[in-house]
């Protein structure tokens, strides 16, 4: 965890000021490190939202290759800006890049899980594989519907639509920042205070129950919270479908405990070490921005084949 402090801190640092053309300490060079640093900030709020909500879902769901994007946030987040390109055109993407319109997809994204969560908390017949099945059918259901738009789109609607579709933290607004920021401090705050009953729920239905835990409940809590920092990280800049999933496995590998106090501090250094040194890399090494996200989701993809098709426990 110091070695990934270290990184994290060298890869800002290089964010900031590596190959800034203005002479240092001047008002140009603090310009330019202000706009940058808005990027850093965009990296910091994806993420702790990705590795909080994907170790907490994973610990719920009692299931380590799943992510909160089966629930279908991508598949809304895809819909909405497909609709407004399809009824409002390219201009009316550009357009809709308002704080109302954060707020609606943020609205959106979480009606869409307390409705899920509500049904399963009021049957008692249900239970979460069935929500997670559910979840499956809907965003299947969104991507179909968007699909059939884009085909109706013309190739300069289709073009500029595509390019808002790859996660992207150049997607990030600083006007944005007011109201991510706090609900993702209160959710995460509240994640972490919740981490020994997760350590409880991890161990199954029947054991937290036993040991006097309402499993249902908290984790209906717990998916309340999954739901609101998926939300933020997807409205904000788009999907990212595997980076959570990455970030996960490789923290239950360094950390080798069960025990969420550990496991949410690791998982965010290695989300942020990951995200803010592709992009220090890609840009001034390779000088290919536009490639981050498509190489952080094959690398987390790849290391999603081997999760699954490896022997042993999982």
């Amino acid at each position: 965890m110091a070695g990934l402090i270290v990184l994290a801190a060298l890869f800002v640092a290089g964010l900031i000021g590596y190959d800034n053309p203005v002479d240092f300490g001047t008002r140009g060079y603090w310009l330019i490190a202000q706009r940058r640093m808005n990027s850093v900030v965009a990296m910091l709020i994806v993420a702790l939202c990705q590795a909080v909500a994907t170790v907490a879902f994973q610990t719920v769901t009692n299931n380590r290759i799943l992510t909160p994007s089966i629930m279908g946030f991508e598949s809304l987040y895809v819909a909405i800006h497909t609709a407004t390109v399809y009824f409002l055109g390219a201009a009316g993407l550009n357009n809709a890049r308002t704080m109302e319109m954060f707020v609606a997809q943020l609205v959106l994204m979480v009606g869409l899980s307390l409705i899920l969560y509500s049904w399963l908390l009021a049957d008692s017949s249900s239970n979460m594989h069935a929500m997670l099945l559910v979840g499956i059918v809907i965003g299947g259901g969104l991507g179909s519907l968007s699909t059939f738009m884009q085909r109706m789109l013309t190739p300069s609607e289709f073009d500029v639509l595509t390019a808002r579709m790859f996660g992207s933290v150049n997607n990030a607004d600083p006007q944005y920042y007011p109201v991510a920021i706090p609900l993702v401090l209160v959710a995460v705050a509240l994640m972490y205070a919740n981490s020994r009953r997760l350590n409880i729920l991890a161990l199954g239905r029947d054991v937290a129950v036993n040991l006097g835990v309402s499993h249902r409940a908290h984790a209906i809590l717990t998916l309340v919270l999954v739901s609101v920092l998926m939300s933020v990280s997807t409205a904000l800049v788009g999907p990212m479908t595997f980076l959570g999933f990455l970030v996960a496995t490789l923290a239950y590998l360094f950390t080798d405990t069960y025990d969420h106090r550990y496991i949410f501090p690791m998982a965010f250094l290695l989300g942020f070490v990951i995200l803010s040194g592709a992009y220090f890399i890609m840009n001034h090494i390779f000088y290919a921005q536009g490639v981050v996200s498509i190489i952080i989701e094959l690398v987390g993809g790849l290391t999603f084949l081997v999760v699954i098709l490896r022997k042993g426990r999982l």
